[in-house]
């Protein structure tokens, strides 16, 4: 595919978003005309950094994972395999850009809580647990069994957590998955698959890595003990629009994905020595690549943090009084709005494209890419529309997680192997950079505006977005059994 192809596409997945929040700013929930130009530098910055940062994924991350995990099967070596892909799942999560935007957003909310130490966790987190992935490909265990151990655990630690790190925890399980970490997880799960011959393991890795930051996270909040994520006061968001921001920006956002990049960089180095020993021609590709990736981030964060995070607060805040004053039918559009935004913002998730991409091409073309992109345009709906309702009524994240996750893993006992992988590697996918910034501050926003505890109530909208698509899926795969059967069960 080309740039102007891949230009075409980002601009067709970014511009419903600004249309929307163009409309609703200049009429239910005025932001006033500076803001509203600094959205729409912010979306022209968005739109060019995706379109780079997706060229420079599959010219570069991709190809790096897949010869890795093929060059690491290869040599028949499992300790090998497993310590490499715990240091790499490691390091690149400590590095991952949304990990940091999640724990910069909950340390202005909760003063209380470590930044530093909740990234270790993270990262701890996926490491392992991307580990254990791969050893299912190898043993060729049962995707369905493991995840019902892992979730099986995971809730008995969230039984036990403090009640302020439930909804972090879960969020932080979405929120790791984002434009660095999952096209190098699963290129390095397809390229195990691919050696050991079984394209239905070739996903579900990323499903799999995502389970480990929500226990590693709860499991944090155990040790540290109640009341420790609930100390300090949340700041004031400035009444303001700064179209210098961007400026201000510049060089935060060019360290963060300096360290994003540079682990990925140095790994690659070392497996190059050590490993794949490529030919000129394509490593020159994928120097090629790592470099479009390093200017797109930059280009694509200083969009979102400069345009779409201050408008997304700013806006949450507005629809957040409105719905004091405007009273039920208010709410009911708030709840709208969600679905709305949850439906077209998926479209924008840098990995999202890299993920149905993947899957229309191992499948041979059974599972259609617009079939598996509209299927997750109406989970995520849901999911923002529900976190909306959950926003709105105070009441606690239990009653979503619990009967969600009993329905998902459920539907692995009856859904085909490969959708069921599918599903939850799109959990991850679906909860990008894009929900942790415009939607989380969004709904940070509402909650500030009506006087709630961010910390419990807005916090958690992540988390349903990455369980939805679990469920609609693999929904999805029960209908191709029963209209093609063209997947195996």
């Amino acid at each position: 595919m080309n740039l102007l192809e891949k230009l075409k596409e980002t601009v067709m997945s970014v511009a419903p978003i600004m249309v929307i929040v163009l409309i609703l700013g200049l009429t239910a929930a005025p932001i006033g005309g500076a803001l509203i130009a600094q959205f729409l530098i912010g979306g022209v910055l968005l739109i060019g950094g995706l379109t780079v940062f997706l060229l420079g994924v599959e010219l570069g991350t991709q190809p790096i994972g897949e010869e890795v995990g093929a060059a690491l099967t290869r040599r028949r070596n499992l300790p090998l395999l497993l310590v490499v892909a715990f240091v790499t799942g490691f390091f690149v999560t400590v590095a991952e850009p949304d990990v940091e935007v999640l724990a910069d957003q909950l340390w202005n909310v909760n003063r209380g809580v470590n930044k530093d130490m909740l990234v270790v966790m993270i990262a701890l987190g996926v490491g392992l647990l991307v580990s254990v992935g791969l050893l299912r490909t190898v043993l060729k265990l049962p995707y369905n069994v493991i995840l019902i151990v892992l979730y099986g655990v995971t809730f008995a630690l969230a039984a036990k957590a403090p009640g302020e790190f439930l909804a972090v925890g879960f969020d932080a399980g979405g929120a790791t998955t984002g434009p660095m970490t999952v096209p190098f997880i699963m290129a390095l799960g397809v390229g195990v698959a691919a050696v050991r011959q079984g394209s239905n393991d070739s996903f579900g890795l990323t499903g799999i890595a995502s389970i480990g930051p929500i226990a590693m996270v709860l499991l944090f909040g155990i040790l540290a003990g109640p009341g420790s994520g609930t100390q300090g006061a949340a700041e004031a968001v400035e009444d303001t629009a700064d179209l210098g921001l961007f400026i201000r920006l510049a060089p935060e956002v060019f360290k963060e994905v300096l360290g994003a990049l540079t682990p990925m960089a140095v790994l690659f180095a070392v497996f190059q020595f050590t490993l794949l020993k490529l030919p000129p021609r394509r490593l020159l590709r994928v120097v090629t690549g790592l470099v479009y990736s390093f200017i797109g981030l930059n280009v694509f964060f200083l969009g979102a943090k400069g345009g779409f995070v201050p408008t997304g607060t700013r806006l949450g805040e507005a629809l957040g009084r409105f719905t004091l004053s405007g009273g039920p039918w208010a709410e009911a559009l708030v709840v709208a709005v969600g679905a709305l935004f949850g439906a077209v913002v998926v479209c924008a998730e840098p990995a999202i494209w890299v993920l149905t991409k993947e899957v229309e091409a191992v499948s041979g073309g059974a599972i259609k890419r617009k079939v598996l992109l509209v299927t997750l345009m109406m989970g995520v709906a849901s999911a923002i529309a529900l976190s909306m309702v959950r926003v709105l009524q105070g009441f606690s994240l239990w009653y979503y997680l619990v009967p969600g996750y009993a329905l998902a893993l459920a539907l692995t006992l009856f859904c085909p192997r490969l959708f069921t992988a599918i599903a939850f590697d799109s959990g991850g996918v679906a909860s990008g950079p894009m929900t942790s910034t415009f939607i989380l501050a969004f709904t940070l926003g509402i909650s500030s505006a009506r006087g709630g505890n961010p910390v419990t109530d807005a916090f958690g909208v992540i988390a349903l977005v990455a369980m939805i698509p679990l469920i609609a899926i693999q929904l999805l795969g029960l209908l191709y059994r029963q209209g093609q059967g063209r997947v195996s069960p």
